[in-house]
């Protein structure tokens, strides 16, 4: 059984879905009436299609539960109870020591429904960020066909993702002499789940073949998809911030959690800053070798990022889905305009979270923050 504060983090995920947290908890209450949910689930598994799939940063203490050691691994969580969260839960790792007996047993699988949500978890598993966009464009570049209750994108956001890649391929599009309407099948043929040969001519021109271009043009939209969030939810980061060097918890709090709380108020502003600049690092590479092919036309620059882009993607992907967590939690957990009610232990809970997505650990965690959330289920 998790203990009082880890039930209590549990029950405050229930609600929240993030870069870092898939909550199909969440959104298989809130399509209990819809048919196509019912339909087109994400998982074969009823049991696994209510659970909650986090992108964490693996610790020291658990690199035994891998053949080869990672930096990041996609961990399932199964609530002990699916209508009430405060009985806490289990979890288990993708691809960890022992999976496919686990994953079976957890979600009570026959043969090929097994099969074909090892295949899907795989996919999840395979992408730096749960960002609703990003995961849809690459499903469906696998030929997985699901309802779109699992994709929360609003349709403003659908409007103004497609509008912001408009205005990027407009640049493209006077190179090659084209008009408005030369640009909206570009932006089309972008966004869509085909490489098709409206591409083509993109694609002789850099010269790549299939495969790597199918690979580099998924990245091209996912580092579109993060250049368009860093405008859109980085104005929130530095209020974000405020507020947590400046929130109080209330109660008494011992020494320990003093000390712990200041160091890791420090820790997570530091961090933020650090990965934000490296986002913008990354984002640059991109601007200057696209601005090579639009005002140099010299495709060769651009044609090394492509090939170079699918592993900067997960870079890039990992440090802004973990800063894009912290403002999405934070305010899930912090309405603007709400109390900001918190005691230390759960305020120290969250802490704990937001610095793992970095992959640090601040001094004096360990005696602070009892075991987790969940109960980690290996094979003997």
């Amino acid at each position: 059984m998790a203990n009082d504060r880890s039930v209590r983090f549990l029950s405050a995920l229930g609600g929240a879905s993030t870069s870092r947290v898939l909550n199909l908890f969440r959104i298989a209450a809130d399509n209990a009436d819809n048919p196509e949910h019912r339909d087109k689930p994400l998982f074969a598994s009823p049991v696994i299609n209510k659970t909650f799939l986090i992108k964490h940063r693996t610790r020291a203490d658990e690199s035994y539960l891998f053949s080869a050691p990672r930096a990041v691994a996609t961990k399932i969580i199964i609530p002990f109870d699916s209508t009430d969260l405060r009985a806490g839960g289990r979890s288990l790792f993708v691809d960890q020591r022992g999976y496919t007996d686990s994953l079976r047993d957890a979600g009570n699988y026959n043969t090929e429904a097994l099969e074909r949500d090892m295949s899907v978890l795989r996919l999840l598993n395979a992408v730096p960020s749960l960002d609703p966009f990003l995961l849809r464009e690459h499903l469906r570049n696998n030929k997985i066909d699901v309802s779109s209750s699992y994709f929360a994108i609003s349709e403003g956001d659908q409007e103004r993702m497609h509008a912001f890649v408009s205005q990027e391929m407009s640049k493209l599009i006077a190179l090659a002499g084209g008009n408005g309407s030369s640009s909206g099948r570009l932006v089309t043929a972008m966004l869509s789940n085909e490489i098709d040969e409206k591409l083509e001519p993109l694609r002789l021109t850099l010269g790549l073949t299939g495969n790597d271009f199918r690979e580099g043009v998924f990245s091209w939209r996912g580092f579109l998809y993060y250049k368009w969030s860093m405008g859109k939810f980085w104005p929130d980061v530095m209020g974000v911030l405020r507020e947590i060097n400046s929130i109080r918890p209330h109660g008494a709090l011992t020494p320990e959690q003093k000390i712990y709380l200041a160091a890791a108020r420090r820790n997570i502003i530091e961090m933020v800053r650090d990965n934000g600049n490296h986002v913008n690092k990354a984002l640059s590479v991109y601007d200057a070798s696209f601005r090579d092919l639009v005002e140099k036309q010299t495709p060769k620059t651009f044609r090394d990022f492509l090939l170079s882009a699918p592993y900067m993607f997960l870079e890039l992907g990992e440090k802004l889905g973990a800063i894009s967590h912290i403002v999405s939690f934070w305010r899930y957990r912090f309405p603007v305009g709400g109390p900001a009610n918190i005691d230390g232990e759960e305020l120290s809970a969250i802490f704990q979270d937001f610095s793992c997505g970095f992959g640090e650990k601040i001094k004096g965690e360990s005696s602070l923050i009892k075991k987790p959330v969940v109960i980690d289920t290996t094979a003997a």
